[in-house]
């Protein structure tokens, strides 16, 4: 399963910089590949040894104030962590919150 996570808004500096990932998720047959998993991917596999990790996961899910598009839809429209991936979507994390 590929998926194409980009940050934004403030995110890149989460991920050491990177404002686009390319992530093939283990096959997880017989279950598909899902929003959750991705999240638990990179924080498992990206994020496991950075301080900065709290910046984007809490509770196993991506903190408040980030919001989730695939293929350019919300998440929360697409059933949130239950939504199944396939081949080819893109996922793009976008910090909402900034300060002043």
């Amino acid at each position: 399963m590929t998926s194409l996570p980009s940050s934004s808004g403030g995110l890149e500096i989460v991920f050491n910089s990177q404002r686009n990932l390319k992530v093939s998720l283990p096959n997880s047959a017989p279950s598909p590949a899902t929003i959750a998993s991705l999240i638990t991917y990179l924080s498992e596999h990206y994020l496991a040894d950075t301080p900065k990790k709290d910046l984007f996961v809490l509770d196993g899910t991506v903190r408040p104030g980030i919001l989730v598009l695939v293929n350019d839809a919300d998440w929360e429209l697409e059933g949130e962590g239950a939504c199944e991936l396939k081949n080819g979507d893109e996922v793009v994390f976008v910090s909402t919150l900034h300060g002043g």
